[in-house]
């Protein structure tokens, strides 16, 4: 195996603390909308609540990409990272510059 995994864990902690700060900094996005018809029209409500509903969307994909890194951090631990996990080939070091979290080559990936 070619990957440096020194390299890989530090790409990993990189990922992982951008992810984690910028869930820090949309908290206030997820937040449940007010509906006081007072202080904001119909139309503005509608609004505020479909970014909500991106914001938690968004945050999903960030904790989805979050256990994909407490996954790849295991597959270092165990020897099994850069080795497809379906097709049990190397996976290009290309790739996992890219995407450090990929568990699978990307004739598996693909198809």
């Amino acid at each position: 195996m070619t990957v440096d995994l020194q390299v890989a864990r530090r790409r990993l902690v990189e990922r992982k603390s951008e992810l984690e700060s910028l869930s820090e900094l949309a908290e206030g996005a997820r937040k449940p909308v007010e509906l006081d018809q007072q202080a904001v029209g119909r139309l503005s409500r509608m609004d505020a609540m479909q970014q909500q509903a991106m914001a938690q969307a968004t945050e999903r994909a960030r904790q989805r990409d979050l256990l994909r890194i407490e996954m790849a951090e295991r597959r270092i631990a165990d020897e099994s990272y850069g080795y497809c996990e379906e097709c049990d080939g190397e996976i290009p070091e290309g790739r996992l510059k890219i995407d450090p979290m990929a568990e699978r080559c990307v004739n598996c990936a693909g198809g």
